[in-house]
């Protein structure tokens, strides 16, 4: 079910629209047609790392769990996981992004090889860390996450290369997508380089924001897409005074559509689902398909790579968010950050469409 809403009045308009047996067959159909597209994915790459283990016993140097690691597992993270997932979609995608002069950066490479994900965007960084996280299990149990980085934003040279590469694929894409977490890519003169080409090539810019309290940041972006809390903090709103305010979500998401200058705004909500926001002054709530939530690490990748590709292929945004709302249920079943296959999400909808 999806609930319209209209600011224009105190009590909201509401209007519901079944998700009906000729809305899931289309939604079914389109995923064969993601193949067809392509999307040009620029931002913060990284590995993560998972120790798996159990604990046994509490450390006599410190009273903190001792792990024994019986398992090690490297993923594709950040960024690299939504090329990943826009691949296990169907889809096809040029990634951009930066990676230290190190083994971690040589080994997101050969993984993303192996995942059948270019790296000819890949610019190497003399000054950087590739970024890796490495969580630390006791089985399901998440113990310690420990950081490998370098945060600041890209060299002159960096800058003017990454640039090059934009211009020398916009013209092949259908969208293009900022996948910001704060590590540097995205710097501001980036940014603005992006969606002015954007513009100019008639390319959509969607944006997956990182926490900041300047969503004037990303301003002219075709869409934004942050969580709550992100949402909250790009508009600037105290967390203690936005809980007294009642319809807070809506007034984050119309500050946040004004101050982006944004068509649209999509907050993710967990549990809640998604609300979208539009130009028109229409407010949309998404319900929440996930069945059980495992583990949310990952979910907002796999939204913005299947937002991207369901908007490529000409759903409305209510029906690319429906897809992807979908598709974070799939991954929030499982242990870790993982992409979205296709195959799972055609069979979520093949459940839904009677027979």
């Amino acid at each position: 079910m999806i609930i319209l809403f209209s600011f224009d009045t105190i009590d909201l308009m509401i209007k519901e629209i079944a998700l009906d047996p000729p809305l899931l067959q289309k939604l079914f159909d389109q995923l064969d047609v993601f193949s067809q597209h392509h999307i040009l994915l620029i931002g913060d790459l990284g590995l993560d790392e998972y120790l798996i283990g159990e604990v046994r016993r509490i450390s006599p140097e410190a009273p903190v769990p001792v792990v024994e690691v019986e398992s090690r597992d490297i993923r594709l993270g950040l960024a690299a996981n939504v090329a990943l997932n826009i691949k296990t979609l169907g889809g096809n995608v040029t990634t951009i992004g930066l990676i230290g002069d190190d083994s971690n950066g040589e080994q997101l490479k050969e993984i993303c090889k192996q995942k059948r994900i270019n790296t000819a965007g890949f610019v190497i960084d003399h000054q950087r860390k590739t970024t890796l996280k490495t969580r630390i299990m006791a089985h399901h149990h998440h113990i310690v996450r420990v950081d490998h980085e370098t945060k600041q934003f890209l060299s002159p040279s960096a800058l003017e290369t990454t640039q090059k590469y934009i211009l020398k694929h916009i013209h092949e894409v259908d969208a293009i997508i900022i996948q910001d977490y704060g590590k540097g890519m995205i710097s501001p003169e980036l940014v603005r380089f992006i969606i002015d080409e954007g513009k100019k090539a008639q390319k959509p810019v969607y944006v997956d924001p990182y926490r900041t309290n300047r969503a004037e940041f990303y301003s002219g972006c075709t869409l934004i897409k942050p969580n709550y809390q992100e949402a909250q903090a790009l508009v600037g709103m105290d967390p203690d005074d936005i809980k007294k305010i009642p319809n807070r979500v809506e007034l984050i998401g119309k500050t946040l559509l004004q101050r982006a200058q944004a068509e649209w705004v999509v907050v993710t909500q967990g549990k809640e689902g998604m609300t979208l926001f539009d130009r028109q002054q229409n407010m949309t709530r998404v319900p929440t398909f996930a069945k059980e939530v495992y583990d949310v690490t990952g979910a907002g990748d796999t939204v913005i790579a299947t937002l991207s590709l369901g908007l490529a292929a000409h759903l409305s945004l209510e029906e690319a968010s429906i897809l992807a709302n979908m598709a974070a249920g799939i991954v929030v079943a499982k242990s870790g950050c993982v992409p979205c296959e296709k195959e799972d999400l055609r069979q979520v909808l093949s459940s839904l469409i009677p027979r």
